[in-house]
C-alpha cells in the first residue's frame, strides 16, 4: 500500500455500479489490446504470432484459493448490488443432523425447500451460499431478498420447511455494507476452530499460505478469526454459489474521473486504497487506485 493517489479529471477510471455501491478503479499503464482468441475451452489463438496453444488450466491448490478468493469478491458485488434494502432481507443459515457431506444432496435439498417456500406465497431473489465444515459436513447460508420489507419470519416455520436439521433465521438491517458483512462472515474462521483443524490434520496449504488474524464482533461476541481461511476447505473446483434467475450484475462503465465524479455525487466515500506494481527488469510500474461510495450513507 501507498498513499492514496487520485487521476486527474481528463483520465479514465472503471465505475462498477452495485446497488448502494459504487467502485471505482484507476489503472496507470493499462493495456487494452487483446493479444489471443480464445478458440474453444482447451486453446487459444496468439494473435501476435498466429500460434495455436493450450490454456493451462488450474493444475494445483494454489491456484483454486486464487480462484475462491475471486469468487468471493464476485460473491460480494452481486449481493451489494441486489440488496438496496436490508429491510426486504433474511440471512438463513440451513444446517443437516447428521454429518452430510454431499454437496449435491445439498442443492437438491435447497430445491425442495425453495418450491415449498414459494408456494407460502413468499416472493423473492436467492443467493445461496454452500460452506464447508472441517469435519465434512456442509452448511448452505442463502440471502433472500424479498419484494416488500419483512418484519419476522418465525425460526419454527422456516424450521419445518426444511426438516433436514436445525435452521437459524437473521436479519441484515443495521449492516451498511452487506456484501462485504456476509462474504468476510462465509470467508473467516475463528481461531480457537482453526487451531483445532490444523491440530486434526486439516490441510491449510494452497494460495499464499500467510493468514490475518484479527478480531471483530460475531453475533455480538467478539472473537479472533483467521481471514479467509475457509477457503481451504472447499473442494478443488467447487462452485462457491448460486442464484436465482432474477438476480441483478453489477453495471460497469468505462468514463473519465470527472464523470465518475459526478455520477458519486453525494455518495459517501467509505474505503479507499492504491497499490503500486513494479517490475525493475522492464522498468514497469502500474498504479492502481480503488473507491468505495456508499449513497445510503449521508
Amino acid at each position: 500500500m501507498v498513499d492514496n493517489f487520485r487521476p486527474l479529471n481528463v483520465e479514465r477510471v472503471k465505475v462498477k455500479e452495485m446497488g448502494n455501491v459504487i467502485e471505482i478503479m484507476y489503472q496507470s499503464n493499462s493495456n487494452s489490446y487483446i493479444k489471443i482468441k480464445k478458440i474453444d475451452k482447451n486453446h487459444y489463438m496468439d494473435l501476435e504470432t498466429g500460434e495455436i496453444k493450450e490454456f493451462k488450466h488450474m493444475e494445483n491448490r494454489t491456484d483454486d484459493i486464487n480462484n475462491l478468493r475471486v469468487s468471493m469478491s464476485n460473491l460480494r458485488d452481486l449481493i451489494n448490488t441486489n440488496v438496496t434494502d436490508p429491510r426486504y432481507c433474511k440471512w438463513i443459515t440451513f444446517t443437516y443432523a447428521e454429518n452430510m457431506q454431499d454437496p449435491k444432496k445439498l442443492h437438491n435439498d435447497f430445491k425442495i425447500f425453495n418450491t415449498l417456500f414459494r408456494r407460502k406465497g413468499f416472493k423473492y431473489e436467492y443467493i445461496a451460499v454452500a460452506e464447508p465444515q472441517g469435519r465434512g459436513a456442509w452448511h448452505l447460508h442463502v440471502l433472500f431478498i424479498f419484494d416488500h420489507v419483512i418484519e419476522y419470519i418465525p425460526n419454527d416455520f422456516i424450521y419445518g420447511l426444511w426438516k433436514k436439521g436445525w435452521t437459524v433465521t437473521k436479519k441484515v438491517d443495521d449492516v451498511d455494507n452487506v456484501g462485504a458483512y456476509l462474504t468476510a462472515y462465509l470467508g473467516d474462521i475463528p481461531v480457537d476452530e482453526f487451531d483445532k483443524l490444523k491440530d486434526d490434520g486439516v490441510d491449510f496449504s494452497g494460495g499464499d499460505n500467510i493468514f490475518n488474524i484479527k478480531e471483530c464482533e460475531i453475533d455480538g461476541v467478539k472473537k479472533r478469526i483467521v481471514k479467509g481461511a475457509r477457503l481451504h476447505l472447499y473442494p478443488v473446483g467447487f462452485n462457491l454459489y448460486r442464484c436465482s434467475r432474477g438476480v441483478k450484475r453489477p453495471i460497469i462503465n468505462y468514463m473519465n474521473e470527472k464523470k465518475a465524479q459526478k455520477k458519486v455525487n453525494s455518495a459517501k466515500l467509505t474505503f479507499e486504497y492504491t497499490m503500486c506494481l513494479w517490475d525493475e527488469d522492464i522498468a514497469f510500474e502500474k498504479i492502481i487506485n480503488k473507491r468505495f461510495y456508499n449513497k445510503s450513507i449521508k
